[in-house]
């Protein structure tokens, strides 16, 4: 067996697999010798066949098929042996991509299409400069998030009249477009929340109401739409287009939020015990927990630069026509001509980044190692834990579950990209130079949005 590689150009080339009788005759003649004994033919008892028979009905098949396996094997050896660097696959050239003849079988010549991986080079170092985004925890902030930490552990008491960041029980009653009551109309009780009253002028009208008052809404006004609406009427989401957009609400009662006193009891709740013990304390933790819960979405921005830095800069012509062949006869669903070049330019922009981070981690030594993708799933997993109020169950059993983790393969490759941008991140905040930049926190969430 023999394979030949002819270069076509700096990204194509040619694989010619030469097969000769020597190589597979004696796996076929094993192959038939076990159908021969089990073969069920009329006329002759199991294991009598008569082998020139079997091989007139059978051998065609095998021949193919060991064929099929000597090739396969010859072209995964040769490419590995070669240290090809190849983009997807060995195609087949055309549909008849071998010479030779079934019914006289003697030298076989397979002919295969390859499609290489350029040689890149990525240029990134201290004199790549970019902006380190952060979020500016000024007073307003930490103040906002002692004011929703106090609310947390805060209790509801009665109001006397509607206030800003109030509960408002009440009852809905459907009414007519004379504000008349409409018979058999909907009439329940729920409960609104005026910090998710959006609508400035209802929130307005809304303001200053007490208990026992009444006034006409627009449902859709006081709740957040389509299934919130629904629920807070009692009907189904697909009723919604049938009901009218008046209503009478009747406020039956007022509920306003008692934020929870700063001392110490509070402290301990939030922090354990003694670790923070007065308001100065408080507002220094607070401002360091913000910080540290920025940190990931800033990590992501700058990632996101680099990445967008390095797609533009990094040289990679790629075998487009070779792609998108392979594309078509690899892919599960028939796809068309149309649907390939519509989605190509996305599939190309993917490849390269992985060959530009293939590069980095190559020329970096930048490994994933099986022991921290298992350490990696752990904290994964305690997190989710954590997100549930939960604590995390003994090494044992959260290193077993780690390992079920990994048994997907739809979530082991979710991991192993989680961890590669992790030490992605960690190697371009190491190399660039970095100029941090503060931007107030509604800033800093539409930045995020946008990524």
């Amino acid at each position: 067996m023999n394979v030949v590689r002819e270069d076509v150009d700096a990204l194509n080339a040619i694989l010619k697999v030469t097969v000769t009788p020597e190589d597979y005759a004696g796996k076929v003649k094993a192959t038939l010798d076990k159908y021969r004994k089990t073969a069920k033919i009329p006329g002759f008892r199991p294991g009598h066949v008569p082998f020139g028979l079997v091989q007139k009905q059978y051998g065609k098949g095998v021949l193919s098929e060991e064929l099929n396996k000597l090739v396969n094997e010859s072209l995964q050896g040769f490419i590995a042996e070669n240290k090809i660097n190849i983009l997807g696959n060995p195609i087949p050239q055309g549909e008849g991509n071998f010479e030779g003849d079934f019914d006289n079988p003697a030298e076989f010549e397979f002919t295969y299409d390859i499609g290489l991986a350029p040689e890149i080079k990525v240029a990134l170092s201290g004199k790549n400069k970019f902006d380190y985004v952060k979020v500016k925890v000024d007073k307003k902030l930490i103040d906002k998030q002692i004011e929703d930490l106090r609310r947390r552990y805060g209790k509801l008491t009665s109001a006397d009249e509607v206030g800003e960041r109030d509960m408002i029980m009440a009852q809905f009653v459907e009414l007519n477009d004379d504000d008349s009551i409409k018979e058999g109309g909907i009439m329940h009780t729920s409960t609104i929340s005026m910090e998710f009253v959006t609508d400035k002028k209802v929130a307005k009208q809304l303001m200053g109401l007490k208990v026992g008052d009444k006034t006409i809404v627009d449902p859709t006004t006081v709740s957040k739409g389509g299934a919130d609406t629904a629920a807070m009427l009692g009907i189904t989401e697909a009723d919604l287009g049938t009901i009218s957009n008046k209503f009478q609400l009747s406020i039956n009662e007022i509920k306003a939020m008692e934020l929870a006193e700063l001392n110490t009891e509070l402290y301990d709740k939030l922090f354990g015990p003694d670790a923070v013990k007065d308001e100065k304390e408080l507002r220094a933790r607070v401002k360091a927990d913000l910080d540290g819960m920025f940190v990931n979405d800033s990590d992501k921005m700058l990632t996101r630069s680099v990445y967008e830095s390095l797609l533009e800069k990094t040289k990679a012509e790629l075998p487009d026509a070779f792609l998108k062949r392979w594309i078509k006869l690899s892919n599960e669903k028939e796809v068309t001509d149309e649907q390939i070049e519509a989605e190509y330019d996305s599939y190309a922009k993917s490849l390269k980044w992985q060959l530009i981070q293939g590069h980095i981690f190559k020329t970096n030594e930048i490994k994933l190692e099986n022991e921290e993708v298992i350490a990696f799933t752990k904290g994964l997993l305690v997190n989710n834990y954590a997100q549930y109020g939960m604590p995390a169950p003994e090494d044992a059993e959260l290193t077993k579950s780690a390992m079920q983790v990994l048994q997907n393969q739809e979530e082991a490759n979710r991991v192993y990209d989680m961890l590669a941008e992790q030490k992605l991140t960690v190697y371009f905040k190491e190399t660039v130079k970095l100029s941090e930049k503060e931007v107030s926190y509604d800033q800093f969430n539409e930045m995020v949005s946008k990524m």
